[in-house]
Formats: C-alpha cells, structure tokens, sequence
C-alpha cells in the first residue's frame, strides 16, 4: 500500500516538473523578430502644405468707364502681346460725343483764325483776339478728349503673357474698377502655399522647398521660399507662405504639394520610425531583448534620428511584436 502511495506521489511530481518544464520552455522560448541595424544618412525634417502656382505679377484689366461690352476677343489661356485688343466696348455713344465735339471745334478754330486776321488788321481788340484763341485751344482740347475717350473703348493689353482669367462675356455692363481679366507673364510665376498655424514658426525666407504633382510621378521641383504673409487667416487657422522655383515652367493655376526643409543634418543616425515606440527601441543582445531609452533628434515620416542611446553597430528589432519582454529569447527572422 504504501508502495503504491509512493509510486502515486512520484507521478505527480514527474508530471508537475515535466508541466513546470513546458510552460519554462513556452515562455523562454525564441521568438522570432526582424533584427535590422542603424544607418547613416540626411535627417529631414519637413513641413508639408498644399499650393497653387500664379503670376508673380499679375495684371488686372479692368474699364475706365461704364459700358456695355461689345465683343471679347481673347479667352482663357490664350497668349497676349503688349497693346493687343482684349475687348471692344460699345462705342455709338462716343463716337456721337466726338462728332458733335468736332463740329463745335471747327467753328471755334475757324473764329480763332478770323479774329487772328481781324486782329492784324486792326478791326479788334486784343482781349477779343485773346478769347477768341482761348476758345480754339479748348476746342482742340476738347476734341483730343473725346477721341482719348473713343481709343479707351478698346481695352489692350499692358503686358505680354496669358490669360488666366476671364470674367465678361458679351453684352455685359464693364464699370470702373471691375475686374474683367487678369494677364499674367508665365515666366515669372510663384507658388502660394498654405501652412498651418502650427507650424508657420519653423518657416523662414531662404528655405528649401520640393514641389510635387501627382502628373510629375517621381520628379520634383526645387524651390525657395520668398516670403511670408504678415497676418493670417483666423477661419482657416493657417499662413499664406510665397515660394519661388527654379528650373522648370509650371503652369499658371496648377496645385502642388509642397514639403518645406525646416531642418536637415548629414551623417545622421538613422532608425525606421516602425522600430521606435516613442523614445524607446528594442535591442538584441546576446540573442535576448533589451529595452533601450532613446535621445531623438529630427523625425520624420520614415525616419528617426537618434542622437543618443544607439551605437551604430547595435542591432534592433524592426516592428517589435506586442509579446515581446524583457530578456526574452530571440531568434532572427530570414
């Protein structure tokens, strides 16, 4: 009996050292990670916003007086020259004006050069001879303001470049200070972008800026930022940011993404962004993990840079799995 209760007893004892040993073995044992090692190479550190390209200079062409528009001649992205006719505004009445001024000229100048023989004569005074020549400078005067008036009936072009918008048809009323077209020159052109409030700070003239569209593929356009609005706009929280670019003709009114270098440093340290969890990373030592704390410097969207807590020949764990623990045994993934 008592032989039998020993038998039991070590049964039991060999199987809760054989469970004691399992459940070592499962929590001890490898676990399979991504071991990738620190590089060196440029920390960026980017503010990203969204632009358009306009005239560095554009023209607003606009009526000196109010009539109806007779004719349009131009229309959106067409190439002006300097002095081309835009638009032709309805003229009847002008033209009306100056007949009737020319008719009230011609008996003036004709009664100046009468009184001018009359005076030579002596028929007349020289206070007559004086109003009546003051009465034909007028006149000229006046003719030379009426066809002045006529001439502005034809709206031309001040500059040579292109349309780049158009806002009058046909039969509209054009008024003084109405914008009817603008012109802009598409070799001086410059990008307004928008950047957050948040971020306006790290922005200042000089900068470098790479310019993106979803047309270009790859390629980029470098460019500088000019400038920066002084106020910006409280609705959309964000500041209006000028850029100049070099190297390439972008077309007026095209959008473009736009990444502002706000900070870089070569021969960085480098870590992808997916091996850091905020300021700590995983290392493998001696084939079990450690945490290690870390100094960060410049982030980015794919990279980190660390400034201190990493030597170069470290080797981390990229996209650390959730079991991971300290001490843990690793085995690295191929």
């Amino acid at each position: 009996m008592q032989r039998r209760s020993a038998l039991a007893a070590l049964g039991i004892g060999l199987t809760v050292a054989l469970a004691a040993a399992a459940l070592w073995w499962w929590h001890d044992r490898p676990l399979n990670v991504v071991l990738i090692s620190p590089e060196r190479g440029s920390a960026v550190e980017l503010v990203y916003a969204t632009g358009f390209v306009e005239p560095l200079a554009p023209v607003v062409i606009s009526s000196r007086m109010t009539a109806p528009v007779a004719q349009v001649l131009v229309d959106e992205g067409d190439r002006v020259h300097r002095g081309d006719a835009l638009l032709i505004l309805d003229d009847r009445d002008l033209r009306g004006s100056l007949d009737e001024v020319r008719a009230h000229a011609a008996q003036a100048i004709l009664a100046e050069a009468r009184a001018q023989t009359l005076y030579r004569q002596g028929w007349i005074t020289r206070a007559a001879f004086d109003l009546a020549a003051a009465n034909g400078r007028a006149a000229r005067a006046a003719t030379e303001g009426a066809r002045a008036r006529l001439d502005q009936a034809v709206i031309r072009s001040t500059i040579e470049g292109i349309v780049t918008r158009r806002d009058v048809e046909a039969g509209n009323l054009a008024t003084p200070g109405q914008i009817l077209m603008t012109i802009g020159d598409p070799s001086r052109v410059r990008i307004t972008a928008t950047v957050d409030e948040r971020d306006i700070g790290r922005i200042s003239s000089g900068q470098l800026a790479w310019i993106s569209n979803d047309s270009w593929g790859d390629h980029r356009v470098a460019a500088r930022v000019s400038a920066l609005t002084p106020s910006g706009d409280p609705d959309q929280r964000a500041f209006r940011v000028r850029l100049s670019p070099g190297g390439r003709l972008l077309p007026i009114g095209m959008s473009v993404e736009v990444n502002i270098v706000t900070r870089q440093r070569d021969h960085a340290l480098l870590l992808p962004t997916s091996a850091v969890a905020g300021t700590f990373a995983w290392i493998s030592r001696a084939g079990r993990a450690t945490r290690r704390r870390l100094l960060l410097g410049i982030i980015g969207s794919d990279k980190v840079e660390i400034i201190d807590g990493l030597e170069a020949d470290d080797r981390v764990i990229d996209r650390p799995p959730p079991e991971l623990t300290e001490g843990r045994r690793l085995r690295a993934a191929r």
